[in-house]
């Protein structure tokens, strides 16, 4: 079996995967990171998203092997430092951005993707950047607007002096 080494949300890890382990089965069942989660099994439905070397894609479309030595940020590499829930996630909670939750890591995964390539999207940028995202529970508005707040308070924060 081949080995793998990645660095998972700042931490590197190293483990023995079959050639047809998926990145979402390494993470889950390999490392513990239960937050990303299997939601259709045919890369339909986006609760899988996770970011690899800064892109967002989703993490049942990819074997393990083949991103050996790429930089994984799962769901649980969003908290702040301390433990806190970091801005995106903030938002989803404070707005209401969820009902059952299952869809909730893919969808602030996609957020903080669109947040990076346009930090004050409009509603209907939000909204066509989440076509590979689907949740059964709402109708998507408090999602957007969960995301609408996170880029306000994203876009008030002070620049660091560099």
């Amino acid at each position: 079996m081949p080995k793998v080494s990645l660095k998972v949300n700042g931490r590197a890890v190293s483990r023995d995967v079959e050639g047809r382990t998926l990145l979402v089965e390494l993470l889950r069942d390999g490392l513990g990171l239960t937050g990303t989660h299997v939601g259709c099994d045919t890369s339909q439905c986006g609760a899988c998203v996770v970011h690899v070397d800064g892109v967002a894609l989703k993490s049942c479309t990819v074997f393990a092997s083949d991103i050996d030595g790429a930089e994984v940020r799962t769901i649980e590499g969003m908290a702040n430092p301390d433990g806190s829930l970091g801005v995106i996630q903030a938002a989803f909670q404070d707005n209401h951005g969820l009902q059952c939750g299952f869809c909730t890591p893919g969808m602030v995964m996609s957020a903080a993707a669109l947040l990076t390539e346009n930090p004050n999207p409009s509603e209907a940028e939000i909204r066509a950047y989440l076509e590979g995202n689907i949740c059964r529970c709402t109708g998507y508005h408090n999602i957007v607007k969960s995301i609408q707040a996170a880029a306000a308070q994203m876009s008030a924060r002070p620049v660091a002096a560099e």
